[in-house]
């Protein structure tokens, strides 16, 4: 059987390292440098030749960070390789999934066509902005939920009188994934947007009366949506309001938003780091999950059994 080596690109090297931790190996060594202009130099420090190689690297900021995998793989698959995964926890461009007016680019789908061309035999990931994302690949992905380690935080907390909301109608599936682990109901913030990042108008569908509630999304970027939403659920008699956001992307002014807000809690994971201190920020990891994940492709097994339904537990 092909041995297994973990790498990492530049911004992932903090997470990469505790999921080679959690598989039992040290992550390999590499080289990426910079010439003046920018331009982007990758080279392997050891041999990987026959090897099953996972390249750990998220995309941000986006556009370095894209083509520093593909360059990681481009050399993987020169240095012959054995099987390339390109392990990205939070997948950027995953917004520009479609042709939601004319004249636009479809960001994801170029992405994903970049990666297949750079010769990744797979990919793995965590919580895509869109599922049908998957369908813009002709070579297997393994779409990882952060319900494994979100559930059973929540759990922990024993909060009673539970509602799962949705801070847009697109992410009503997300949240009724959370809501039916706990057997409860799911309102929606309807929300209309003049563009990207700025919020004309958001009404709230369903009732939340004397409730605990838990707004969820993939990504939390400047903070406007998942603020306003949560004031919009205090307003309407709620008990209290968290928020579980995959991906942390905290961009501009997100930190003071959150600070600022009737958010008692932002639960995301540790794709993105947090680039400042938060107290209302709880981080939790994704190491051991990825490090499972890794170990049932190496050894041809179900990645399904990953997932909170088959009664998964990631302990903190």
């Amino acid at each position: 059987m092909a041995e297994v080596k973990i790498f990492s690109g530049t911004n992932s090297q903090y997470l990469a390292s505790m999921v080679a931790d959690q598989y039992g190996i040290e992550l390999g060594k590499m080289s990426i440098k910079r010439f003046a202009d920018s331009e982007i130099s990758v080279a392997y420090d050891e041999s990987v030749r026959g090897c099953d190689v996972f390249l750990v690297q998220s995309t941000f900021p986006n556009a370095d960070n894209i083509m520093e995998l593909l360059l990681m793989i481009d050399a993987a698959r020169r240095a012959s390789a054995h099987y390339v995964v390109a392990v990205i926890p939070y997948f950027g461009y995953a917004r520009q999934d479609r042709k939601d007016r004319p004249r636009v680019a479809v960001g994801a789908k170029l992405v994903a066509n970049m990666l297949m061309a750079a010769g990744a035999d797979r990919i793995m990931t965590l919580d895509l902005h869109a599922g049908q994302i998957q369908g813009f690949f002709d070579i297997p992905v393994d779409h990882l939920e952060g319900t494994s380690i979100f559930v059973p935080y929540l759990k922990a907390r024993k909060l009673d009188n539970l509602i799962f909301a949705s801070p847009d109608v697109g992410g009503v599936s997300r949240v009724r994934k959370f809501a039916t682990h706990f057997d409860a109901d799911i309102v929606i913030c309807d929300k209309h947007r003049k563009k990207a990042n700025e919020i004309a108008s958001m009404q709230l569908i369903g009732e939340v009366e004397g409730a605990n509630v838990i707004l969820i999304d993939d990504l939390i970027d400047t903070g406007g949506t998942m603020c306003k939403a949560a004031q919009l659920i205090m307003d309407r008699g709620a008990a209290s309001v968290r928020a579980i956001c995959t991906h942390p992307v905290l961009s501009h002014n997100a930190h003071d938003n959150i600070a600022n807000s009737v958010l008692e809690e932002l639960i995301v994971a540790d794709t993105i780091p947090l680039k400042q201190d938060n107290p209302k920020i709880k981080v939790l990891s994704t190491a051991e999950l990825f490090a499972k994940a890794i170990g049932r492709i190496r050894d041809n097994g179900s990645i399904s059994t990953l997932f909170i339904n088959y009664q998964h537990q990631i302990t903190f």
